[in-house]
């Protein structure tokens, strides 16, 4: 079936409201296997920042998992495909940290909290950029995510999980890094 980007985004909020999962991975692994979600695409841009939203609301985090994901999402569909190679910061990256911006409240004015944000990114962005191109939304979310685990437990007062990471996607992906991903399967 051909899905509108609207429609992913809709199927990928309802697979979070339903979850009580507090492993980012585990979840991204669920709902990035089925079929509104394609190995590549700007469904990332909300899937990855969906995901630590609903595992920070899961693990005790207080927020509001429904409004943070309508948030999430107006923020999402403004973001193009193919950051990574036209614009130079993945978006991953960029849904992560619009996630965690929806966690603390803050905008482009706040004094507060405001720059832990860029903390985060700038560590995505450098862990994603050691291994280089072409595209992999599987492997940027892993790193973004990797990344988002270690800066939320350090910063907030929830612990997620995270466990090892192995990809289970690059049969699909013509464009696999093979052993030159850390993630690789066979790795």
């Amino acid at each position: 079936m051909d899905y509108t980007m609207e429609e992913r985004i809709e199927h990928i909020k309802e697979e979070c409201l339903k979850t009580n999962e507090t492993n980012p991975l585990k979840l991204f692994y669920k709902i990035a296997s089925m079929d509104f979600v394609r190995i590549h695409g700007p469904e990332h841009h909300f899937l990855d920042g969906a995901c630590m939203l609903t595992v920070f609301h899961n693990a005790g985090g207080s927020i509001n998992i429904a409004e943070c994901l309508n948030s999430l999402m107006e923020q999402s569909l403004k973001m193009p495909g193919a950051m990574c190679g036209q614009w130079g910061v993945c978006g991953a990256v960029t849904s992560i940290g619009a996630a965690l911006a929806i966690i603390d409240n803050t905008g482009p004015l706040s004094k507060t909290d405001w720059g832990l944000h860029m903390q985060y990114t700038s560590k995505a962005v450098m862990e994603i950029a050691k291994t280089g191109g072409p595209r992999c939304c599987k492997r940027d979310a892993f790193f973004a995510m990797k990344t988002a685990v270690d800066f939320i437990n350090e910063n907030y007062n929830v612990k997620i999980p995270a466990g090892g990471i192995k990809c289970a996607f690059s049969m699909r992906n013509e464009q696999c890094l093979k052993e030159r991903c850390p993630f690789y399967g066979k790795n």
